[in-house]
């Protein structure tokens, strides 16, 4: 893990005193820096991560609020941070490739599950099926986590639908209008609708398995959340939105990847436990917004359409085909489910 700056002592020091005055001597002396440095290290926090500090003759250095703030960094991330192994450690960086490969060189090196990676920033984005996941600075938040769990292969797939569950409980805490509802397009899509008819996506998750001598060697899940960009290519604009402009107001993020992990972390326990969704799978339907709805299933063997009828413990999506009385159990996987009448 990098070692911990100067600049980010200062921070730490801040944050735990909240609003109250940090004395400069206090400072030097836990930092053994000079008042010199403290002055560098300040101007930095201000300058740098824009931070609003005051300073005050006599009394020291504070944080002020800011009104909607939105501070993205590792002491921000771990102030929030209310877990017990979700999360830990957690690596931040402000630019990466992609948050998935630092996971899992993370894993060859040894670091064990709830390793956590968050960045500002990717540049070599990835979604599911080699497709390139938009990644703009500033305003989003890309992270993956490391899990290495002791099941059968063929069930770990399944925590793609667990960490669903966890970022709707999460954007339900938003304190969102009463016309907002957050919920999930089987599998893992978490989107949002203002009119409960018109769902746009508002974060992409890739799970990948690694295997070794036929056992699980470790799962990466990477999350991409549109929270704060005010605008998407006109290509995507349809099926995409960001939860700023749905709420109208900036969200800070470090604050939702922390809620975020504390329900991921109640989730995979209850998962682990039955290495299926059965503890889950009423959280579960209750978010799913294909139910009852005319859904068309791209299966490789013949596309049909038919009406989402929930989901099996197994996380498969129920669906009674058009003309047919018998229930077909849709994998997650290769096949994909669109609405008829558009995304979901």
């Amino acid at each position: 893990m990098a070692e911990v700056s100067p600049k980010e002592q200062v921070l730490q020091i801040l944050l735990e005193k909240k609003e109250t005055f940090v004395s400069g001597q206090e400072l030097c002396e836990r930092l053994g820096v000079s008042r010199t440095s403290v002055w560098k290290y300040i101007n930095a926090l201000r300058t740098e991560d824009h931070y609003e500090i005051e300073a005050v003759t006599n009394k020291g250095y504070r944080l002020l609020p800011g009104k909607d703030q939105d501070i993205l960094n590792r002491q921000e991330i771990e102030n929030a941070l209310h877990t017990r192994w979700a999360g830990r450690p957690l690596i931040y960086s402000e630019k990466t490739g992609s948050t998935n490969d630092d996971i899992m060189e993370l894993s060859d090196q040894g670091y064990g599950q709830g390793t956590l990676c968050v960045t500002d920033c990717q540049t070599k984005g990835k979604g599911r099926r080699g497709r390139t996941w938009i990644s703009p600075t500033g305003c989003n938040v890309y992270m993956s986590i490391l899990l290495k769990p002791k099941m059968l292969p063929e069930h770990a797939p399944t925590v793609t639908l667990v960490m669903a569950l966890a970022m709707e409980q999460a954007f339900a805490e938003l304190d969102a209008p009463e016309n907002v509802r957050f919920g999930i397009k089987w599998p893992n899509d978490v989107v949002v609708t203002l009119d409960n008819e018109h769902y746009k996506k508002c974060v992409g998750i890739l799970t990948e398995m690694r295997l070794e001598d036929r056992e699980i060697k470790d799962v990466t899940i990477g999350i991409g959340i549109n929270i704060n960009q005010e605008s998407f290519p006109e290509e995507i604009s349809e099926s995409a939105t960001s939860l700023k402009l749905t709420l109208g107001r900036t969200v800070n993020r470090a604050d939702l990847v922390a809620r975020v992990w504390k329900y991921f972390e109640d989730d995979y326990e209850a998962f682990e436990k039955t290495e299926d969704l059965s503890l889950l799978q009423e959280k579960y339907e209750k978010a799913l917004v294909n139910t009852g709805r005319k859904v068309r299933v791209l299966d490789p063997k013949g596309e049909y359409t038919g009406v989402a009828r929930g989901i099996t413990a197994r996380g498969e999506l129920i669906v009674l085909p058009d003309g047919s009385e018998q229930e077909v159990h849709v994998a997650n996987g290769e096949i994909s489910v669109r609405g008829v009448m558009g995304y979901v």
